[in-house]
């Protein structure tokens, strides 16, 4: 190949520089991919399917990647032709080094029965330097004294997160296995009686629901002091007092405290006065409540009262909880109150969009029901216009 095709990668930033060492590469993997792409059709759909022009490390790889893809995108083939062509209508076939380039990446005979395992290779490569570069930008920050803490951990988290995603796709799965898999479940469910997923304690709701499902996100949307918390806690208490299954609460609003008397008030069925300390209670009345707070005091019930908990915080807690409690059902309190993504905030309505994304998302990854509780404007009641 000519020497002006392996100038430094001219990738942003330069982990070269930045590091000091050379970045995870596999520069003839990437010829390898190119060359069967030019002269096999059928490994292009798979190719751009998978791959991306940041897997290519090679500045010139990345140009004649993205060339490809938008010949794709046009629906004309990729040949030797087409991609100079392109190149050339771009002002980028002397950038790559010319038609001869591309002639020596088709030459490349018998790289395409080993299409997967180049894709995989340049996969990973792009993983790692996205790594380097994510804790390269969470070193820069954790050095600068003006950065605050929590938007450290952040961005943080949410860089790793974004290096790793990004890079992670799963494989379609064919019917006959989904069928099976669904047999499968459907077999276990005859031998449970009442809801199959986790149950509300309310039977009209789980006579539809069938209780909670696994990988749903539920927004229970109301407006302010209509009673959502208290729904939503009873809902909490009752999987986690009567069907003894493990229920993580995010209380955003609420102090665990102010939660905690919440549900002593619901559970012993003593005025909420007397439990806030408004009024003093009588020897027989200490006797109930320690009666009847034995059966809660014991549940596997959750909470974590972070206020405005940003989303990938969140995330982390939930993986944790799952992991290490078992925790079968996630609820938050509220949605609005969550902090999105950083480049989104001052933008309220793509930040909770998402913030939104990412709880159902967690909820599919976990495989475990995540009810949300969003706050509605008052204004939501007023309607303009005649009753009909």
């Amino acid at each position: 190949m000519p020497e002006a095709r392996r100038k430094k990668s001219d990738a942003a930033p330069n982990l070269e520089t930045l590091m000091g060492n050379k970045p995870p590469q596999a520069l003839d993997v990437e010829e390898a991919v190119l060359g069967a792409m030019l002269v096999e059709p059928s490994v292009i759909d798979e190719s751009m399917e998978e791959l991306s022009a940041a897997c290519f490390y090679d500045p010139q790889h990345r140009t004649i990647f993205q060339a490809m893809s938008e010949l794709v995108n046009e629906h004309v083939s990729i040949d030797l032709v087409t991609v100079s062509e392109k190149l050339r209508s771009k002002g980028q076939l002397e950038e790559i080094g010319g038609p001869v380039v591309l002639a020596g990446l088709s030459q490349n005979i018998g790289a395409a029965a080993h299409i997967e395992y180049y894709i995989k290779i340049l996969k990973q490569k792009t993983i790692q330097r996205d790594l380097i570069t994510a804790s390269y930008e969470i070193l820069r920050q954790s050095y600068d004294e003006s950065t605050n803490v929590d938007d450290l951990i952040d961005n943080a988290q949410t860089k790793v997160f974004a290096a790793i995603q990004n890079n992670v796709k799963r494989d379609v799965q064919d019917i006959g296995s989904i069928i099976n898999s669904v047999l499968d479940n459907l077999q276990e469910l005859q031998n449970i009686t009442g809801p199959s997923g986790v149950p509300s304690g309310y039977p009209s709701i789980d006579r539809v629901t069938q209780g909670w499902q696994k990988s749903d996100l539920i927004i229970l949307a109301a407006r302010p002091s209509v009673g959502k918390t208290a729904f939503a806690l009873n809902i909490a208490r009752n999987a986690a007092v009567e069907a003894n299954m493990p229920v993580a609460v995010f209380s955003l609003e609420m102090s665990a405290d102010q939660l905690g008397k919440r549900l002593i008030t619901t559970e012993s069925g003593l005025s909420g006065e007397k439990i806030k300390g408004g009024e003093k209670l009588k020897p027989y009345e200490w006797v109930q409540l320690d009666d009847t707070l034995k059966r809660l005091a014991k549940a596997p019930l959750y909470i974590d009262d972070t206020p405005g908990i940003p989303i990938m915080e969140f995330r982390t807690k939930a993986k944790r909880l799952v992991k290490q409690k078992g925790v079968r059902l996630i609820v938050v309190d509220y949605l609005q109150l969550m902090q999105g993504p950083v480049e989104l905030r001052g933008l309220r309505e793509q930040e909770v969009a998402a913030i939104s994304r990412t709880l159902k998302a967690t909820a599919k990854e976990l495989n475990i029901p995540i009810i949300a509780l969003s706050q509605l404007s008052r204004n939501a009641v007023q309607r303009t216009g005649g009753t009909g």
